[in-house]
């Protein structure tokens, strides 16, 4: 890992939290993320499953946590099981972590080796009542392979028939939904990061560059400040691409007069931040761009002053549509008549702005959270406007990380260059 290594306390609340949700007599298992082959032997590079990590901060494969609170044996009621290294693993891939290193990382004393896990456990859930397994139920989630989480809960209901099952995501969607100040801090160091990447490619970026060297500026500077890489694949997309709303290929040429589509963000401790920025290729907006550039901000500030305790996701994005509306009427886009005889399971204003507003943030860059569930303070969401006129060759886009607090939105952001005046002399200098 690159990052510094965190507070466990962190972990230990998260496990305390968790727990008081869990029935009597329960045991919880969560097992780590597959490596995924590519080819021949190669693999993709580690990611771990983001509920085990929030409860252990181990970021290592093969791992499994176990919490047990109700069981007699202390020893037993939170256990960490990790894989064990010897001499070719360690010439081959580096050492792995020590059990000491495990316990000073997650803060639970009791550290077994992985190949233990079938000895241990058969012994304790026998006494359990309930088993909480893990699964992906983000609404978003794609399901074309069997996981290792997947196996896992098979080769529980198989030796394990007659027990009662319950599930711990939506535990986990509750719990995560809300940040600790630990975890907003991890994610700000994320968004400064992301800040050096913007501020470089500001410097960068020229008529006739490509939109890899640019990808490739952005992810040296995520690097070289202790940051995994992007966390997610970065959007670099220059005139007409920028319309293309999950571009990620990367391989054009920005040309004079055209705007760049920047959607990037790093990754810090496993916690993400989400920047999105179009800024003019030569350094200079037109009228035209301007002018479809001032609507986004207007509607960005607004839809930010919505983000605050009380209101929810759908409500505030049928708030978001009635702005886009207006802002739409006054580029000339749409009309008013048109308008009042829409569809409004189908708003006209889809067609300039298709997706969604807002989404939550934290471990992964579309976290867990319910889309009704009242706004509370220490949430972190996304705010993403964006107007793409595909006739016109336009397409921007603009995006903070903003923090719910009591007292109102808390822009993690506010450092990064936004406005045009901003962006046109830092472009210039």
């Amino acid at each position: 890992m690159k990052y510094e290594i965190i507070n466990s306390d962190l972990f230990k609340s998260n496990r305390k939290n968790y727990a008081e949700f869990l029935k009597p007599e329960s045991i919880a298992i969560f097992v780590s993320n597959d490596i995924f082959p590519t080819n021949a032997d190669g693999t993709m590079p580690f990611k771990q499953n983001s509920d085990l990590f929030y409860l252990s901060g181990i970021d290592q494969e093969e791992t499994t946590l176990v919490v047990c609170p109700d069981y007699y044996n202390h020893n037993y009621q939170e256990m960490l099981f990790v894989k064990e290294t010897n001499e070719h693993i360690a010439v081959w891939e580096g050492n792995k972590l020590t059990k000491k290193e495990v316990s000073e990382r997650s803060g639970i004393s009791s550290v077994y080796w992985t190949s233990e896990f079938e000895s241990i456990v058969s012994v304790i859930i026998p006494e359990c009542k309930n088993i909480y397994l893990n699964a992906n139920e983000h609404s978003r989630a794609s399901k074309t392979l069997d996981t290792k989480q997947d196996k896992f809960i098979e080769w529980c209901k198989k030796n394990f028939p007659l027990h009662n099952y319950e599930r711990s995501a939506p535990i986990m969607h509750k719990l995560r939904a809300v940040k600790s100040p630990l975890e907003i801090a991890l994610i700000q160091k994320a968004c400064n990061i992301t800040e050096k990447a913007f501020k470089r490619v500001l410097e960068f970026v020229k008529p006739n560059v490509a939109e890899y060297e640019i990808e490739a500026e952005i992810l040296h500077e995520f690097i070289r400040n202790r940051s995994r890489g992007p966390a997610y694949a970065p959007i670099i997309a220059s005139g007409k691409n920028a319309c293309i709303l999950h571009y990620t290929e990367n391989s054009g040429t920005c040309k004079d007069g055209e705007l760049i589509l920047m959607d990037i963000g790093a990754e810090y401790a496993n916690y993400a931040s989400d920047l999105t920025r179009t800024i003019p290729v030569n350094g200079k907006f037109s009228p035209r761009q301007k002018e479809v550039y001032e609507a986004v901000l207007r509607v960005l500030k607004k839809a930010t002053s919505m983000l605050e305790v009380g209101n929810n996701l759908i409500d505030y994005h049928k708030e978001v549509g009635k702005l886009m509306e207006s802002e739409l009427i006054g580029l000339g886009l749409l009309n008013k008549e048109d308008i009042a005889k829409q569809d409004p399971n189908k708003p006209l204003y889809k067609k300039y702005f298709m997706h969604g507003t807002s989404h939550y943030l934290g471990l992964d860059v579309h976290d867990v959270g319910a889309r009704n569930r009242p706004f509370e303070s220490g949430m972190v969401f996304t705010c993403e406007p964006g107007i793409y006129i595909r006739e016109e060759g336009i397409g921007i886009r603009l995006e903070n990380d903003i923090l719910i607090t009591k007292d109102g939105p808390v822009n993690l952001m506010k450092n990064i260059p936004i406005e045009i005046e901003e962006i046109e002399s830092l472009m210039n200098q």
